[in-house]
């Protein structure tokens, strides 16, 4: 199932597939993550982290960064994110989305089932946890899974998501070109928000990204 959703999804960046609970093209509005900082502030704040080779991934687990967490009666962060970011999204007496459409601004795929659907941590949970998130109490790490006051978190289509993994912009960027100059912006922001250090092809990656926005 997931490698004919992966097939579909890279047919529907040319918008010549529509089933199968996939939409061509863009819905007519797209919700969003938070705004991310301009590319000049990106800039900036590229420039005040800090740079030293990546750490290690020992002792690292998903655990240790809990989520989803409860925002308000039923509704936990991934139902909040897939509300927010869906069209006419409906939600039922437990939160859960019936209904919708999302369009993952990744790769440029629309969906009708959030089955179809992840919540991508836009700083990995794993790329945290080795560039200072180790050294942080539960929960601070609960709260950066969770955050939903900036571009960290964003709705996509699960295989990408899953493609994209813990890999930093050095390894992985957004199949849509158009978006990676915003996508860069976030992931800075998130960054620098955190006090999280990169490494130095991260860092010119990022500097490439940015410069061509």
């Amino acid at each position: 199932m997931r490698r004919v959703r992966r097939a579909a999804a890279v047919l529907a960046v040319t918008g010549t597939l529509a089933a199968g609970g996939l939409l061509a093209g863009a819905p007519a509005a797209v919700a969003a993550p938070p705004t991310p900082v301009s590319a000049a502030t990106a800039k900036i704040y590229l420039d005040q982290l800090t740079v030293r080779a990546e750490g290690s991934s020992s002792g690292y687990s998903r655990d240790l960064f809990p989520h989803w967490s409860t925002q308000y009666g039923a509704c936990n962060t991934r139902e909040v994110v897939l509300k927010r970011d869906g069209v006419n999204v409906v939600q039922n007496s437990s939160c859960a989305a019936t209904s919708g459409s999302w369009y993952s601004a990744y790769e440029g795929a629309t969906w009708t089932a959030a089955s179809d659907v992840d919540i991508d941590h836009v700083i990995p949970l794993a790329e945290a946890w080795r560039s200072g998130a180790n050294s942080w109490t539960t929960a601070t790490r609960k709260t950066f899974a969770n955050d939903l006051a900036r571009p960290q978190l964003i709705a996509v289509t699960d295989n990408v998501n899953q493609a994209k993994g813990d890999k930093d912009p050095a390894k992985w960027l957004p199949a849509r070109t158009s978006y990676r100059c915003t996508y860069a912006r976030m992931w800075v922001q998130v960054k620098h928000h955190y006090g999280l250090a990169l490494d130095s092809a991260e860092k010119s990656a990022l500097r490439t990204l940015l410069n061509a926005c």
